[in-house]
């Protein structure tokens, strides 16, 4: 497809989940090639950024997840660089790669989140327990996939998981567990898809649960009637307060008297086998293929 030019499927780099980048690059690429884009694989961890335009690529499918991958850092590259790209700008990557501010954001436009509170390394543990209850999720404010993120059952648990969580980002999160259900919902050019339901067959929905293990179930839609139009237009409100572009997953949670709490963003959505976002996609009558085509056709739009 000549209007695209060359498309750099930016995929890898060194962040903990260069892994999964990896995975979702290589369906995205074989879907793009598939369908006549001149797409190729662009690892930055092999090769510095002013490469793209020194082997003049038109254009970039970011697929990186985590780290500079999606904090606002190779999207500022991009744009000095003049390179146009998938997914959302600056703004919307760094602030939406932070937990806090994310909720902070949400929070004060009027969007319910879970109740929560930051943890430092003197924090008194057990006075938190008292505030959040038990069971309660740490984890990392900056990162994805899971990774850092523990179930605490005790205050003991919650000194062990506060430890973990800053291995990868000083700033760490203690989260009330809301349990009625774990769900996300896709938007792609502002508009919500689908929600899916996830239902993992781990204590929640870890690194495995998403990648590798065939045991979780997934309902999409996830939710019926006006539940599922309720959970469509917050995800579609997160979006537009976050200052969303192209494409974004919105994930939520929904407690015993099915009440929505908006989770976090994701603005560079996995395309693995197992990823939520092609889910939504086919229950909205879109393919993976069609998918990869429509994302990668908001980089002819000007941002």
């Amino acid at each position: 497809m000549k209007e695209f030019g060359k498309v750099a499927v930016v995929m890898g780099g060194s962040s903990s989940e260069r892994e999964v980048s990896l995975m979702s690059g290589q369906g995205v690429l074989a879907a793009l090639q598939a369908q006549g884009v001149d797409a190729h694989a662009f690892d930055p961890a092999e090769k510095p950024l002013s490469a793209l335009k020194d082997e003049g690529f038109a254009r970039a499918f970011l697929i990186l997840h985590g780290g500079q991958g999606e904090d606002g850092t190779i999207q500022g590259a991009l744009e000095f660089m003049g390179i146009p790209y998938t997914g959302c700008g600056v703004m919307a990557s760094a602030i939406g790669m932070d937990k806090w501010r994310t909720k902070l954001m949400w929070q004060a436009a009027g969007l319910p989140v879970p109740a929560y509170e930051l943890l430092a390394a003197d924090s008194d543990f057990a006075t938190v327990v008292a505030r959040l209850g038990l069971p309660l999720f740490v984890k990392p404010a900056n990162g994805g996939s899971s990774v850092g993120v523990t179930k605490c059952k005790s205050v003991a648990d919650v000194a062990a998981a506060y430890q973990a969580a800053a291995q990868y980002d000083p700033l760490v999160l203690a989260e009330k567990a809301v349990l009625g259900g774990e769900f996300s919902c896709a938007v792609l050019d502002g508009k919500a898809l689908a929600t899916v339901k996830i239902q993992p067959a781990t204590e929640f929905y870890d690194y495995d649960a998403k990648y590798y293990r065939d045991d979780t179930v997934y309902t999409c839609p996830g939710l019926v009637g006006e539940q599922e139009q309720t959970a469509r237009r917050l995800a579609e409100q997160a979006y537009r307060v976050l200052g969303a572009d192209g494409w974004a997953r919105i994930d939520f949670l929904q407690d015993e008297e099915g009440a929505i709490f908006l989770l976090e963003p994701n603005t560079a959505p996995g395309m693995t086998s197992h990823s939520l976002f092609p889910m939504c996609a086919r229950e909205a009558g879109m393919s993976y293929e069609a998918l990869v085509l429509r994302v990668l056709a908001t980089t002819l739009e000007s941002r």
